[in-house]
């Protein structure tokens, strides 16, 4: 499969550097030349330096045999030209990614007329994502398919959890009225993710997900050692894009939001726009601001600022007034994998919550979903399975599935399934894997 990934930054290269893990022929194209040496440096790809809108460099990297065209540049001007001029030039699928969500939106504009088959807003995914976590507030990750049939919710044990020192098949065994599967275990101070089989152990503070259906998630809260509370009264800061989609998708929902912003004639416009919302102009910073707000009354606090380290401190600031739930926005992908170890809940990036949206487009087999989980380098997937395909020629147990990934669940005709080892995939499915990045290309095997 060819690709051609125009804009060399955080999403384009994160896009290129999952790609590499499958030998795919990817050119990556970008006016940077720093950026493009460095990517060139770290991953597999063929970088290509000059203006992407040029016909000319489209056409002298073959532009017309390319199977799928990603247009993620920080322009979203830029990218619809690109998706454009991609697809008049022959490429079969292109997408573009945009930051003006009323696109996605509009149903009286046909984009795939102009040449645009996908777009994708990363800041409406993460208003999107911090819904999400907030309606599962005692966990710091999760992922819903179906409407949250099926979810896959990520916790820290805590000390007086009673899956510590149990194996996972004690485990399993112990508390076989509550049906789960554990998908992976990141321990504590550890950049490693495992893949758990039978006799991996639970340890106090390790960072666990796991698959369960709807029914069973207020029984995984005493699993995990968490105490369910309900998140009514959420303190937002930064009156972007995001703080605004965020607080009017929790307005709509019933949560009483105040609105923190600097900027004053901002602040005046947006509390024009959201009357059900308590818009405060004033420094998120300042302590004394926040205190007077009342902010150790609040059930969340979400730090979405132009600025990760405002977000970051502006969240420990609220963890130490006891605020519950803690979601910080960061510009920087390092940072989404210190989490754990600093005190927040979750941090949330919109370019890696962007990436993870495209790249189920790449992937072979009908996938229906593709997510990242915060803490951790790889994907959950969601495959409809398909008529004779490999997956359904065996039972779990009999696939010798690699250590690298796990069936996370299926769902059949709207009930979720565990998936244990005498489980057989049927066609129709709609199974759920957690793979590493260099399993990828043996589980789209099994449903090609």
């Amino acid at each position: 499969m060819k690709i051609i990934i125009a804009g060399a930054g955080d999403v384009g290269f994160h896009l290129a550097k999952l790609l590499s893990f499958e030998s795919q022929d990817i050119y990556l194209v970008d006016t940077n030349s720093e950026k493009l040496e460095y990517a060139s440096n770290h991953i597999d790809v063929i970088t290509k330096k000059g203006d992407a809108t040029s016909i000319k460099l489209l056409k002298e990297i073959n532009i017309d045999k390319a199977d799928i065209f990603l247009a993620v540049t920080e322009s979203q001007n830029t990218n619809f030209t690109l998706a454009i001029l991609a697809k008049k030039l022959g490429a079969k699928k292109t997408i573009a990614r945009i930051s003006n969500h009323e696109f996605t939106i509009n149903s009286e504009i046909d984009f795939t007329e102009l040449g645009i088959d996908s777009m994708i807003s990363p800041g409406e995914l993460a208003a999107d994502e911090i819904k999400m976590l907030l309606n599962q507030s005692a966990f710091n990750d999760t992922i819903e398919f179906e409407n949250g049939t099926l979810n896959i919710l990520g916790s820290i044990l805590e000390h007086q959890s009673p899956l510590i020192n149990l194996t996972v098949q004690q485990a399993r065994e112990r508390f076989s009225d509550i049906e789960f599967v554990t998908i992976a275990i990141k321990p504590e101070n550890s950049s490693e993710t495992i893949i758990p089989r039978g006799n991996s152990v639970y340890r106090s503070q390790d960072q666990i997900y796991v698959s369960v259906p709807k029914e069973s998630i207020k029984k995984l809260y005493t699993l995990m050692g968490k105490t369910p509370f309900r998140v009514k009264d959420v303190m937002i800061l930064g009156a972007g894009k995001i703080g605004i989609k965020s607080s009017r998708n929790l307005c709509e929902s019933n949560f009483n939001v105040k609105l923190i912003e600097i900027d004053k004639e901002r602040a005046k416009d947006v509390a024009e726009k959201l009357p059900n919302a308590l818009v405060i102009w004033g420094d998120g910073r300042n302590v004394e601001l926040l205190e007077e707000e009342n902010i150790s009354e609040m059930d969340a606090f979400i730090a979405v600022t132009g600025n990760s380290e405002t977000n970051i401190m502006s969240c420990l600031v609220a963890k130490s007034k006891g605020v519950k739930k803690t979601i910080a926005l960061v510009e920087n992908m390092d940072y989404i994998n210190i989490s754990q170890t600093i005190g927040i809940d979750t941090l949330i990036n919109k370019k890696l919550l962007a990436a993870s949206a495209i790249f189920k487009y790449v992937r072979k087999g009908e996938v229906l979903k593709l997510a990242n989980l915060h803490n951790v380098d790889a994907e959950v997937l969601e495959f409809r399975v398909k008529e004779n395909s490999l997956v359904t020629k065996k039972l779990i147990k009999d696939m010798n599935l690699t250590r690298k990934a796990v069936f996370g669940g299926v769902i059949r005709d709207g009930v979720a399934h565990m998936t244990f080892g005498d489980f057989q995939i049927l066609a129709g499915d709609k199974a759920v894997v957690f793979c590493l990045p260099e399993a990828i290309q043996l589980v789209e095997k099994l449903f090609n």
